[in-house]
């Protein structure tokens, strides 16, 4: 009888507990049930511990509760080493070495949503890995000058394509119970003077150009949380901008995920309780050495806002929303038990960074280095005995430095590295130096351990390069920018459009004595070109991560045929480009808007956007101007030849949507991918509108002989602008054309329709 009785009381004590569970730990509960039912159980103090960090990357959770941490990483191309708690210096983990994934550059050069969506799933694994809560990234900023050190991050200057490439990011991470963490929102366009820029610029110019990526990451692809950037816009910082951050984020778009700050981007406490901001991170601390008893505390959002809230002078209206949407965030990944365990260095990731890397290669030009001889790529190994690579880039590892997307990789293969390993025995590869540039390679404790030292003076390497030259079948200069300081870097701009370190003598010198001369422009960013009529083969490549060296062989042998198409304008100068030519760079110092910066005064720099909507291709056609290569540029090792374009109906309702097709053939004699881009232009508009613009894009594999139709499907939103004075998007009445082709300039078909 008193074990029947014992065990009944352990039943009722057992039921009892089972109906005081939490619903927040009921994660059969609607996500919405749960963050109300955390919310009602947390303290004051608990709530402004949630809304600022504890360490460099990291942020508290509810320990009373339960609820995790959130932990952050850089960064868009792989996951960040590990650094000490309060400080940037290396934690000295053994196990934090990672995969590194070629840069967003040329993600967005391979013009393909699947290749997207690998890379996603890829880094998010490897992130899921890590235990990370947040991956800062991917950067969707808009390319508006070459000079923007940070270009490299971003996906190039059209904002369609950037949606385009975006959103399966997205969904890619979070599919592991990652949280993508987009970014900067908005206007981060430069990185000289990134701190107290103010961009002056028409509300129908933001809307069309510069916040379209950033909406289709929150509508369509779902982001959990968002970046706010360092800059001004209408004289407040993006930490406490109210429009951008209610007023269009949260209320228009239907943001419910978390606004963080970027590290150090938060000015003060009641601006920024207001205006949107809802997790504090990195701003300046010196460690734990003096101040209050936790440095943290003293961040805008800690307990001057507690302080606020006490002495009543703010209510917590705002504190709950902030709170509401990191407990959200926190459901959705590190209590989500449904969160998988991820990978990490799996040999679906390697293989997934080389295929990007493959696909996003864009080969510029490529012609025969003289009559009756074949194109000078891919270089064929049973008539070339031998190769010579020149070139610093050929020989440097990219993964360090660049910011905080510098990496401590597993492994880089180096640039001609994979070329020997490709070539083999099949011919003989020599290297010369040719130029001496950045003989460094060390970010934040991270070091390659290269030493790039040479004695020679620069003329001696140039004249040793020329030597072998005459002597080699085939010649490939590896140069282009590197990610030292005023190249492509976070914190600095470049300084100017031309190659560094002589390179233009390098290339000039070997375009003397030999015709067979392919050059290989490694980069994030356009580059002038001088020599460009002087040489028969150029190569764009990019910062290719960890199988670098492989991806770039696999297209100059041609086991790959390239297929990379460029994401932004190669201008020949500067003034070819809308930001130069007519608006301002970097801008000038405002004589009304003052800031301040951790209790200093700094001069806020003005910058107007006089170009308006006329950035990249759109500039150089209403202009007339013919770039080095245009917007949409690549070539293939095979020939496209486009039949005639067509629509399923003449005429559609503003609710309506047409469907444009061009038949597209292979008619050379290998398989290969060619990307079909879809331009509408409106003939006749009440406001003024780009020549054309880019609204869809296909990338097909095609057999040689093999005709393939491509189709895209055009809506209201693919003909509208934006109209300031309505505060809407607007679709006149009237002619539409739409354009297909190759490239922005290489339009091979037109076909018009009606829209009622």
């Amino acid at each position: 009888m008193k074990k029947t009785i014992l065990f009944a009381a352990v039943l009722a004590m057992a039921s009892t507990a089972m109906a005081q569970t939490p619903v927040y730990l009921d994660n059969a509960k609607p996500i919405e049930e749960r963050v109300k039912d955390a919310l009602s159980r947390m303290t004051l103090r608990e709530k402004i511990n949630m809304i600022h960090a504890q360490s460099k990357f990291s942020s508290p959770g509810v320990p009373r509760l339960g609820i995790p941490e959130v932990w952050t990483t850089d960064g868009p191309h792989g996951i960040r080493t590990e650094v000490l708690w309060d400080e940037w210096d290396q934690a000295g983990w053994t196990n934090d070495s990672i995969t590194a994934f070629p840069a967003l550059t040329c993600l967005a050069a391979t013009w393909d949503p699947e290749m997207s969506a690998l890379y996603g799933k890829s880094i998010g694994e490897e992130a899921r890995f890590r235990n990370k809560t947040v991956l800062l990234g991917p950067g969707v900023n808009i390319y508006r000058t070459p000079l923007n050190g940070r270009n490299f991050e971003y996906m190039g200057e059209d904002p369609y394509l950037s949606s385009q490439m975006v959103v399966p990011y997205v969904k890619g991470v979070q599919a592991n119970g990652v949280a993508t963490c987009v970014k900067h929102y908005a206007l981060n366009n430069n990185e000289l003077n990134r701190n107290n820029t103010n961009p002056i610029l028409d509300e129908r110019t933001l809307r069309e150009i510069y916040l379209p990526a950033f909406k289709a990451a929150v509508q369509e692809g779902g982001t959990w949380s968002i970046m706010c950037s360092y800059n001004l816009y209408g004289g407040k910082w993006l930490s406490e901008n109210d429009y951008l951050l209610n007023q269009v984020l949260k209320k228009e778009w239907g943001f419910d995920g978390v606004v963080i700050s970027d590290w150090g981007a938060v000015h003060n406490t009641e601006g920024t309780i207001k205006g949107g901001l809802d997790l504090e991170y990195g701003s300046w601390t010196n460690g734990l050495s003096g101040g209050p008893k936790n440095v943290y505390d003293s961040y805008f959002m800690a307990q001057p806002y507690m302080d606020l809230i006490q002495q009543g002078k703010i209510g917590t209206d705002e504190l709950n929303d902030k709170c509401s949407r990191i407990l959200r965030m926190i459901f959705r990944t590190g209590m989500n038990p449904n969160r998988p365990f991820g990978s990490i260095n799996s040999e679906a990731h390697i293989s997934a960074a080389r295929t990007i890397g493959q696909n996003g290669i864009v080969l510029l030009k490529n012609d025969a280095p003289a009559k009756k001889q074949p194109k000078l790529l891919p270089i064929d190994l049973n008539k070339t005995k031998k190769i010579l690579v020149v070139g610093e880039n050929a020989i440097k590892m990219m993964t360090v430095g660049g910011g905080s997307s510098s990496l401590k990789a597993q492994h880089e293969v180096l640039l001609l590295d994979g070329i020997k390993a490709r070539v083999g025995n099949a011919a003989e590869v020599v290297y010369e130096r040719g130029y001496l540039g950045d003989a460094g390679g060390e970010y934040n404790g991270v070091v390659t351990g290269q030493n790039l030292k040479d004695d020679r003076t620069p003329e001696k390497m140039i004249a040793d390069a020329v030597e072998a030259a005459k002597t080699a079948d085939i010649v490939l200069f590896i140069g282009g920018l590197n990610k030292a300081d005023h190249q492509d870097a976070e914190g600095a701009d470049r300084e100017h459009l031309a190659l560094p370190y002589n390179q233009d003598a390098v290339i000039n010198a070997l375009a003397a004595v030999t015709k067979k001369l392919a050059v290989v422009i490694v980069s994030g960013n356009a580059v002038e070109m001088p020599w460009v009529k002087n040489v028969p083969a150029i190569v764009q490549d990019w910062y290719l991560g960890s199988e670098a060296g492989n991806s770039l062989a696999d297209v100059l042998m041609g086991d790959v045929n390239p297929s990379g198409h460029l994401p932004f304008t190669y201008y020949a100068t500067l003034d070819q480009c809308g930001a130069h030519a007519e608006g301002e760079y970097p801008g000038t110092v405002s004589p009304t808007v003052k800031g301040q910066f951790f209790g200093h005064e700094v001069p806020v720099y003005d910058m107007k956007y006089n170009e308006g909507l006329f950035v990249g291709y759109r500039y150089i056609d209403k202009n007339n101007l013919k770039p080095t290569f245009p917007f949409g540029h690549g070539l293939s090792y095979t020939t496209f030849s486009y039949g005639k374009a067509t629509v399923d109906q003449k005429e559609i309702t503003a609710n309506g949507k047409v469907t444009v097709t061009i038949p597209v053939t292979n008619t050379g004699a290998r398989e290969g991918k060619e990307v079909v881009q879809f331009y509408v232009q409106d003939v006749q508009s009440s406001l003024v509108r780009p020549m054309k613009e880019l609204k869809g894009f296909k990338k097909v594999s095609i057999k040689p002989g093999e005709t393939v139709n491509v189709s895209v499907t055009l809506d209201k939103s693919a003909l509208s602008y934006y109209d300031d004075t309505k505060k809407a998007w607007v679709a006149e009445p009237g002619t539409f054309n739409v354009l297909v082709g190759a490239s922005s300039q290489d339009i091979k078909s037109t076909v018009a329709f009606e829209l009622k």
